[in-house]
């Protein structure tokens, strides 16, 4: 039965600009907290395109220190940023951080509640009053994932301060985002759990009254010397697939460390950690246009051989190719089946970065997964790419035209056969473990019309056009 794929658009803001790169399609925000300017150079170098906050207010020394690496900003609003009108670095202003948290009060040595989400609307507005055209930008705590966590004090476990309809917390910003930190973290109902990076994400959307963009922090660094471990290249590479996967338009990197002395760029001052964040970085970014085209609701899930391993799944669609994000959301090793819509005409499945293809049998693929670990599928269609495998010399079918029976002889092993029908549907397939080259198939029962002949095998394949006539 032809399943129903219902598209979201994905909306990233009620307005728009000229001038910000936030909305872009081809702009994927990634980001440092509070870092200094004049490091801008060396974290664009590394895929990075966007700070958020800086030590000081906005001036002069630091704008072109940004504007030379080409670095965009979202930072504090002051007189001298808004004198610049519309210049293109600065995405959008930024708010108190996380005031969802009991708040310290260094007068009475003691912390205070947390703030009154009414407070935090009315400075939007001040900010919006004051300049209309950019995004303001909203980061909460960690209570949005750990939703008991006893650090907001007095309003531990009031989440209708954050709901939007509530006018919580949510509905005084244009762009909101949170940060938890599960390998840093010694609280054992967190710690080690990756998994909290992603809940946090649908905590606030589901808070959210209309999608807005958002974002979560990652970290990278062993922050305070009492902290449990520093995460592995791995661990960060899973938290930020994991993230995107359930709804982050944008992510960041938490720089800092206190282990054993403060060092505020101790990301860059890791040389294995800042490669494969770089790494991660400019793959994000190569699929920007991917990230930020519509999803596709109900197209596939991923059913994981082992119960206790969840596998979740985003799927995007982007000139005429679909991708599967995958991600294992809990240690451990698990396979996971996939199954594909059965009215396209699917040819192959490569895994992207990885080297390699899967083929797709019986309207299913199969993957294996470890510890986090995460997948990018990118799926073609036979009508996409039927003119770069269309090749005589490979592959041939006789009779053809034919009515009752075609052979067909290839240079590869005939390891799995797909017959489409003219409307791209597939009709037969046909395995062969032996792995012959040459084969001999009964179509007397096929109607009258263009077919096309699909040889896969282990990620070669092999496309040709038959006819069939009565």
């Amino acid at each position: 039965m032809k399943k129903i794929i219902t598209i979201l658009l994905l909306i990233l803001f009620s307005y728009s600009t000229s001038f910000s790169q936030i909305g872009n399609p081809d702009y994927f925000p990634i980001a440092v907290w509070l870092q200094s300017p004049s490091r801008a150079q060396e974290y664009k170098d590394a895929g990075i395109n966007l700070y958020v906050g800086l030590w000081n207010e906005l001036n002069q020394a630091q704008l072109d220190d940004l504007k030379d690496a080409g670095m965009y900003v979202i930072c504090n609003q002051n007189e001298f940023g808004l004198s610049l009108g519309n210049d293109s670095t600065i995405s959008g202003w930024v708010h108190g951080d996380e005031p969802d948290n009991a708040q310290w009060n260094s007068d009475t040595q003691k912390y205070d509640p947390c703030i009154d989400p009414a407070e935090i609307i009315s400075y939007y507005n001040l900010l919006k009053s004051n300049d209309p055209t950019r995004p303001v930008y909203l980061n909460l705590g960690r209570g949005v994932s750990h939703l008991n966590w006893g650090g907001r004090g007095t309003c531990t476990g009031n989440f209708n301060m954050y709901k939007e309809e509530n006018d919580g917390y949510i509905a005084g910003c244009d762009i909101i985002s949170f940060d938890i930190y599960p390998v840093n973290d010694k609280d054992t109902v967190v710690s080690e759990k990756l998994w909290y990076v992603p809940k946090g994400i649908d905590s606030l959307i589901s808070w959210s009254v209309n999608p807005k963009p958002t974002w979560c922090w990652i970290e990278t660094t062993k922050i305070q010397a009492n902290n449990n471990r520093q995460p592995t290249p791995e661990e960060v590479k899973s938290e930020v697939w994991m993230a995107i996967i359930h709804g982050a338009t944008g992510i960041g990197y938490f720089c800092h460390s206190w282990a054993p002395s403060f060092d505020e760029a101790a990301l860059l001052h890791d040389s294995i950690m800042i490669k494969a964040v770089a790494d991660l970085n400019f793959q994000i970014s190569s699929l920007a246009p991917v990230l930020n085209s519509q999803t596709i609701e109900n197209y596939t899930n991923a059913e994981s051989s082992n119960p206790d391993i969840p596998v979740d799944v985003m799927t995007k669609s982007t000139a005429g190719n679909e991708y599967i994000f995958a991600a294992a959301m809990r240690p451990g090793t698990t396979e996971a089946t996939f199954e594909i819509p059965d009215d396209y005409p699917l040819l192959r499945v490569e895994v992207l970065n990885e080297n390699r293809f899967i083929d797709i049998v019986g309207g299913q693929f199969k993957d294996s997964f470890s510890n986090y670990e995460s997948h990018i599928y990118k799926l073609s269609y036979a009508d996409n790419i039927i003119q770069n495998l269309y090749n005589d010399d490979f592959l041939n079918i006789y009779p053809n035209p034919a009515s009752d029976y075609i052979e067909i002889k290839a240079e590869v092993p005939l390891l799995n056969i797909s017959i489409y029908n003219p409307l791209g549907q597939c009709i037969m397939t046909v395995a062969d473990n032996a792995g012959s080259k040459l084969r001999k198939i009964d179509i007397s029962h096929l109607p009258s019309g263009t077919y096309l002949c699909v040889i896969s095998n282990a990620g070669d394949l092999c496309v040709e056009k038959f006819i069939v006539m009565e």
